[in-house]
């Protein structure tokens, strides 16, 4: 057992950045970072990993970024592949509106 039981998860660093981004487009990448527990700069890492592999588009909103999440691309793993990212983020935000009721 590892000694410290809060040092993994379950899911990786990209689905929770792309998580935060699904459920606030206009976040700023600090908050984001914040929110997940990594440093801004490796957020902004994820972010753009995301954009190149067509996870993610990235629009400007004035001063701001706005981020669109494509639900329909699958997931990477050929395990789940025949999955979407849209699947695992419903899961997941279902599984939290029911929490927080």
């Amino acid at each position: 057992m590892p000694e410290n039981p809060d040092s993994w998860t379950f899911l990786t660093n990209h689905a929770h950045v792309l998580l935060c981004l699904a459920q606030d487009p206009e976040i700023r990448l600090c908050d984001v970072a914040a929110e997940v527990g990594l440093t801004e700069r490796g957020v902004q890492r994820i972010v753009k990993e995301l954009a190149t592999s067509g996870y993610i588009t990235r629009e400007r909103n004035g001063r701001r970024n706005r981020y669109l999440v494509h639900a329909r691309q699958p997931l990477r793993r050929s395990i789940a592949r025949h999955r979407q990212v849209g699947d695992l983020l419903q899961l997941i935000t279902q599984r939290r509106a029911a929490a927080d009721s």
